[in-house]
């Protein structure tokens, strides 16, 4: 024999190819993220705005401010966001909203979250009216609007537990977050009252939307 040929390969026996491969961890699939169960605002990056300050009034959330979005649809009510439990006064129900952004207005803040948090189209409302609660280091502006156009919300990220159209008459039975309750009588008043909804107002030293003490939308 040459003893520079290549010596042949032992054979295995199948019984231990088999026993070897069933020996093998299977493959372990990963679940799928579920984005609605990673709360953005614990958890997630931030802006600039999302902090609290504190004062002389209280703490409240939203360095620049924060602004709500209180939409009327004459034929169903206006729409509530029940507000997620990690949130500050987790579980109650109040307007979508949150803190401004550096240099952003009220209106367009208000806009901003309410298409974030529900899924409201900026173009399928207009605005009638803002109602501001001003405590000198910190502002909370309420942006009533109208429904020009017919939509339905939808839970767009981590804050909302529910959205619903509730009528004028069945707001209070909600147990509302309580600067919201606070400051919905007026605001229902002036939904009643479309001839004075063609101007703005500064409620310094009310309340307004969703002020008070230890936050307002706490996100």
């Amino acid at each position: 024999m040459d003893s520079s040929a290549s010596p042949q390969p032992a054979q295995q026996n199948p019984a231990e190819n088999l026993s070897a491969a069933s020996s093998k961890p299977e493959k372990q699939e990963t679940p799928a993220r579920n984005p609605y169960l990673e709360p953005r605002r614990p958890l997630g990056p931030r802006d600039p705005g999302d902090a609290w300050v504190e004062g002389e009034h209280g703490r409240f959330w939203g360095r620049f401010g924060s602004a709500g979005l209180l939409v009327h649809d004459a034929a169903k009510g206006v729409l509530l966001q029940h507000r997620a439990t990690w949130s500050d006064q987790g579980g109650t129900w109040g307007l979508p909203g949150g803190a401004l952004h550096q240099g952003e207005d009220a209106v367009n803040g208000a806009l901003r979250e309410a298409k974030e948090e529900a899924a409201v189209p900026p173009g399928s409302v207009r605005v009638l009216f803002t109602s501001v609660f001003d405590v000198g280091y910190w502002s909370y502006t309420t942006v009533a609007a109208q429904v020009i156009e017919p939509f339905e919300p939808a839970i767009s990220d981590p804050e909302s537990l529910d959205l619903q159209w509730v009528s004028l008459e069945g707001v209070g039975d909600k147990e509302l977050h309580p600067g919201f309750a606070a400051a919905w009588p007026a605001l229902r008043r002036r939904l009643q009252a479309p001839s004075e909804n063609d101007h703005r107002d500064s409620d310094a030293g009310g309340k307004s939307g969703m002020s008070g003490k230890s936050g307002n939308s706490g996100k």
